[in-house]
Parts: structure tokens; sequence; C-alpha cells
């Protein structure tokens, strides 16, 4: 049971009541009739034979406020593209699957690589790109919200909540993060937002002081979070990461283009589980540690931004400052994990504190010998600059996909 109490310095919109959904949905009617709302779903093709996707598409079906439902979708041959079509068929809203794997949309990703404007990496961040420039294209939104296809645990509560913020039009937010619960099997979950990125955070405030950017990040409860919702003129401007970085760099964003105030973090689910990644501790391409890697790379690069100088020196203290706190960290979910009747493997966490710990020095070193590197795909505002027509392009590949 959630409680009123605000911590750090972004709003958190709790869940104190057992409110119905289907009285927040006609709130959300009467605001779509002035603020129009889409929904965003990146996917992989071999989402479609999960329980998981099948049933968020069910939960979709009821939902009666949405204007548009976008599904990005990677890793399809066309045989699997017309599969994807039919398996979306059911979605009674106006919807649409960008193929990215595609002729049509390889080809204007091709002519965007041309100009140096298209993302360079394969991933969410890319496909989350694209779709987010097709809700431009398409001009049905004035809010979207994104969320993962992989949610075990999804009922139609949880767009419910996650849009509420930024489509009702007598609140000044311009987007709001979504968290809940790590908990699933009676133990806890989410070890690299536990293990990694709060003590990181603790970390780096320690090494350098007090700075405004870490206390905003360390103000969200849950920053690893695939769900957010914004108004659709947010995403003129937005740069985000193509790799694992893609929930830091919007966060990053978001508090490079807004004031605190025009921010919040809204409690969407009181049970929360989804695929879960392997710790991948023998390959730094795969799973959890690619993730750590990125993130903290997404990090230290935006603390650059702002006039830190970091060296070999500087990551070494951190390394050895995170694995305290971290290490202590695991001593406190311990307790709250016995006095809560759940089950929590120390050695595990151990193990993977270990390897977070490596992968902080393998990220700084890589930031260190990469200094020209730009990780952050252009903003839209940028690709449109310098070529007008591509929005109107990425509509009419989509339009002749769908047909």
């Amino acid at each position: 049971m959630a409680d009123f109490y605000q911590n750090g310095v972004i709003t958190t919109l709790h869940n104190l009541v057992d409110r119905p959904v289907e009285d927040m949905e006609r709130e959300l009617m009467s605001f779509s009739r002035t603020r129009p709302m889409s929904l965003v779903l990146p996917s992989l093709y071999s989402e479609l034979a999960t329980d998981a996707l099948d049933n968020i598409v069910n939960e979709l079906t009821s939902v009666p406020y949405l204007n548009e439902i976008i599904i990005g979708l990677d890793r399809a041959d066309e045989s699997e593209f017309n599969h994807a079509k039919e398996f979306f068929s059911r979605l009674p809203q106006h919807h649409r699957i960008l193929w990215n794997d595609g002729p049509r949309l390889k080809k204007l990703d091709e002519l965007l690589q041309k100009e140096g404007l298209a993302p360079e990496e394969m991933g969410k961040g890319r496909n989350v790109w694209y779709c987010y420039g097709y809700v431009l294209a398409s001009g049905r939104a004035g809010a979207v919200g994104l969320h993962d296809c992989d949610i075990v645990t999804y009922d139609r509560s949880l767009l419910a909540r996650l849009m509420y913020p930024v489509a009702n039009p007598t609140f000044n937010y311009v987007f709001a993060k979504g968290y809940y619960t790590r908990i699933a099997d009676q133990k806890l979950n989410g070890r690299v937002s536990r293990l990694l990125v709060t003590p990181l955070l603790r970390t780096l405030k320690k090494v350098f002081g007090p700075m405004d950017y870490l206390e905003y990040l360390d103000s969200f409860r849950y920053p690893l979070s695939g769900e957010f919702a914004m108004r659709a003129d947010v995403l003129n401007d937005i740069r985000i990461p193509s790799d694992w970085g893609l929930e830091i760099g919007v966060l990053s964003e978001m508090k490079r283009n807004y004031s605190t105030n025009r921010l919040c973090q809204v409690d969407i689910a009181d049970v929360y589980d989804h695929k879960h990644q392997p710790l991948s501790a023998e390959d730094a391409e795969q799973g959890l540690s690619k993730m750590s890697m990125d993130i903290c790379k997404a990090i230290f690069r935006k603390l650059a931004t702002q006039g830190q100088v970091f060296n070999s020196e500087t990551f070494r203290t951190i390394k050895a400052t995170y694995f305290r706190i971290a290490l202590d960290f695991i001593e406190t979910y311990s307790s709250d994990a016995r006095m809560n009747g759940l089950t929590l493997d120390r050695h595990a966490e151990e193990k993977a504190v270990e390897l977070f710990a490596q992968n902080i020095m393998s990220a700084g070193e890589y930031f260190l010998s990469n200094p020209m590197e730009t990780p952050f795909i252009p903003s839209w505002n940028r690709v449109v600059a310098a070529m007008p027509d591509v929005l109107d392009r990425l509509y009419e590949a989509v339009e002749e996909d769908n047909s």
C-alpha cells in the first residue's frame, strides 16, 4: 500500500486507493477530445509468440480512449510481417506497424545514413525513434505513451494510470515515468536498478558532491522502467540513445529540456513482471552485462556534458566506492526481503555487484577511449531541418506497407 510521501525533486503520483479503471477511462475519454492519445509498442517479432504480448493486445482491445496504436516491429521477414498484420488486426483502434526490416523503411534509413542522421545501432532505441517519427508524421496524437511488449502481468489499468498525468488538460506535466514494485515469485527483482543504478548514483554524489542531475535521477523510484508517457510536442527535440541506455537517456533529455515541475512519476501497477534478462557475466555484449555497460556510459556522458572531468583514477575511485555502497545495499535488501517473507540469494546478488563493478571500469575505459563518439540519435527537429520531407516519406512508407 503506497503512502503520500514525496521524495526528491520529482512529483510522485501514488496509487492511494483502489480506483476502478472504468472510472479513470471515462475521464480519459473526455480528455481525448482535446488531447488525443497514441500508444507506441516496440516489439521483436519473436514476442508475437508469447503469452505476454497476446494478453497485452487482448487488454488493449478494451481501451476506449486511444486514437492510435503504433507497433515498431524488429527482426521480421515478409511472411512474418504479414503474420504480424494478422496478429494485430484484432485491435479496434487505428493502428499501424512499422516494418523496420522492410524494403521501404530500410531505403529511408539508408538515405538518413548518408546524411549521418540515422541510428547507428539496432535495438529498442532505434525502434522507438522511428515510432516517434511516425507519431509526428501522422499528427494524430496530443499525448503518447510507450510500454514494452513482454509484461507478463499486464492489464489496461497500467496504461490508464500512465497516460493520465500527461492527458489531463488541467495538469502541467509534459512527461510521466511509470514505476512499480518489482516482486514476483516471492523474490525481489529489478537487479540492475537496485544493485547498479541506485548505488552508482549515491557513489557519484559521494565522489563529486551534490549535483542537480544526480539528485534528479535519484528521485525516480524505478529509473529503468520501460513505461513512460509525454506530450507529443516533446518528441520534436528529444535525443535518445540507441542502446540499453534508452531509459536513462530519456530522463536526461527531459531534465535538459524542461523544468522538473513539468515532470512526474506515477505508480502504474501493484504487481509487475516481465521477461528477465540473464546476467551474462561471460559475454559483455549480452544480457544485464551489456545493459549495465550502456547505462554507465549514458550517465558518464551526461556528467561530462555538465563539465565533470574524468580520468582513470576517477573511475578507480568510483568503482571502489560503488562496491562498498552496493554491498551495504545488499544487506538492506536482505533485511527487507526477510521481514516480508521473500527470498533473496545473497550469493547471486554479490556476483551481480562484482560484475557491475567490473563494468563500471570497462564503461569508464570505453568513455575515455572514445571522446568523439556521438551516442545520441539526432532529434527529429534536426532531421527535418536536413531533410524537410522526411516525415512525409516515413508516413508514406508505413502506409504503403500497411495497405
